[in-house]
């Protein structure tokens, strides 16, 4: 193939500043619950204003494309933990599924190393790890004792996060080096209506997302989205304080991320770049420069192995994630590893959203100049099945959530619902975010960076989409996806824990779907 995305193994050099390995660093990972980039004022935002974001870039490194290995919670997470992508992790490449035991998790290696590690707010999740043979969640022991007092806004998490991480701090023996997730459940849904109009927030009418009508309605609710991503900040900053009040900050690597894009339409849930591009900021020790920006393409993934790496722990085998090492400790700023030409993400099923509990498979490569996805199966809904009539607002049981507004796999709020009436009057808006969809798509992110012009069936790309796609299979079929190598179907086997809705078939909550079980050959 061209040079295009010819990726190589090689590694930096000679001006990269080693792996911290005397006196083991802490580590400290913030984690909001569906940001996307570039929602934090270091990105230049004049909306979405972020000082302890900021001042992580400004002491290490400003990352401007970083992705996430799925557009959805837990499967992220799950990534995260064990450095592979979502198709090589069985249940836990779905959305609220098992987590199997068998994926060793970058915490668990840490603690056995000697760190204190614990967690605040949402660790992995959600899902179900008791019975797959944990004896607690994959992030850790939780530190989750401590509420605030008072918040902005009823949406808000009850979690005073900065007072459980002191908690933590408190319990650690003297010079025990630490990790501490901190997974904000801000900015998820749901929010209180109109919090951020009240608390006096402005939008910049630039930043609103071509994807999203320009109304007073979806106004305020990017405001209300804007509060809680100043929520979880203000926490972050609290913990930076704490650190250097007990002399540790020089000392701890801090890393500040999202687990996928906003909970809006076209956006989480979404392989499109709102839902799988993320803020991503990393400062501490071995991170070498100040305000460094990097554009390399990496994936929240990869900082499994650069955990490990930075406590002097071998990486995991069989896990394809690479170390940021080679980035955060050159001085360069740019594109620094020539190895990083693209990232891969992919998403399952996330909700219960059509019938027999059925997911919508995809895969995607984003390179520096185009996002390619694969839809496996372009004949179902993307987002979820419209509302069917006989069941619209009903409920079955204690395990069950209506079907409201349908096209479930998107959360609901006054953004959705703001589409879904006025289709009408903004047809290419809803058509993008609900329509069936072909089954390959191709976006020039240099010209569409909110993904709004599909060039898969154009002739002047028609290079790209073979080459994208030569790419993306043959690195899926290397790592053993089912949807490629055959089996795919075993996804929409795997069990759900979160609620069910009342569409037609197999609705048996944490159940395997025999239906979709493969053959044995």
């Amino acid at each position: 193939m061209t040079g295009l995305i010819a990726a190589s193994a090689r590694e930096i050099r000679d001006d990269a500043l080693p792996v911290p390995k005397a006196g083991r660093p802490n580590i400290l990972l913030a984690i909001a619950d569906d940001q996307s980039f570039p929602h934090a004022s270091a990105y230049g935002s004049k909306t979405f204003l972020t000082p302890a974001f900021d001042s992580v870039a400004a002491r290490g490194v400003l990352f401007n494309n970083a992705f996430v290995a799925a557009p959805q919670c837990s499967p992220s997470r799950a990534a995260l933990l064990t450095g592979r992508n979502i198709w090589q992790l069985e249940e836990a490449g779905t959305h609220s599924s098992y987590f199997p035991k068998k994926f060793p998790v970058f915490t668990d290696a840490l603690e056995k190393s000697g760190y204190f590690i614990g967690y605040t707010g949402k660790p992995w999740g959600p899902g179900n790890f008791e019975e797959a043979g944990w004896s607690r969640n994959p992030a850790g022991p939780a530190f989750n004792r401590h509420e605030v007092a008072s918040r902005p806004a009823g949406g808000i998490s009850r979690n005073d996060y900065a007072a459980n991480f002191g908690e933590f701090l408190s319990e650690r023996k003297p010079g025990q080096p630490f990790f501490f997730w901190y997974g904000g459940m801000e900015p998820h849904r749901g929010y209180e209506e109109g919090s951020g109009v009240k608390a006096g927030l402005a939008i910049a009418e630039s930043e609103i997302p071509a994807f999203l009508p320009r109304t007073d309605t979806i106004r305020s609710d990017l405001l209300d989205y804007a509060l809680e991503i100043g929520w979880f900040d203000s926490h972050l900053g609290k913990m930076l304080a704490m650190l250097k009040d007990i002399g540790e900050l020089e000392n701890t690597i801090v890393v500040v991320t999202a687990d996928n894009g906003m909970a809006f339409p076209y956006a989480k849930a979404n392989l499109q770049e709102y839902g799988i591009h993320v803020p991503l900021a990393a400062c501490g020790p071995g991170i070498a420069g100040k305000g460094r920006q990097v554009d390399d393409l990496v994936s929240l993934a990869d900082l499994c192995p650069t955990f490990l790496e930075a406590a002097g722990i071998p990486v995991f085998a069989g896990a394809p994630a690479r170390s940021l090492w080679p980035v955060l400790g050159s001085r360069k700023s740019g594109y620094i590893d020539p190895g990083r030409k693209f990232i891969l993400a992919g998403r399952e099923r996330h909700t219960h959203a059509r019938p027999d509990n059925a997911g919508y498979p995809a895969r995607a490569i984003r390179t520096k100049d185009y996002l390619y996805i694969l839809n496996f199966l372009p004949e179902r809904w993307p987002l979820g099945d419209p509302p069917p009539p006989d069941h619209a607002g009903k409920a079955e049981g204690p395990d069950f959530k209506p079907i409201t507004e349908g096209y479930e796999d998107i959360d609901g709020s006054p953004s959705k619902t703001c589409l879904i009436t006025r289709r009408a009057v903004y047809p290419d808006l809803f058509r993008m975010a609900f329509e069936k969809r072909g089954r390959e798509e191709l976006y020039d992110i240099r010209t569409d960076p909110y993904c709004l012009h599909n060039l898969a069936s154009s002739p002047a790309a028609e290079r790209i989409r073979r080459e994208l796609e030569k790419e993306l299979t043959g690195r899926l079929a290397g790592q053993g996806d089912p949807r490629v190598t055959g089996g795919g179907e075993v996804f929409d086997s795997y069990p759900r824990f979160g609620p069910m809705r009342p569409f037609e078939g197999f609705k048996e909550r944490g159940s395997y779907n025999p239906a979709f079980i493969p053959k044995k050959r």
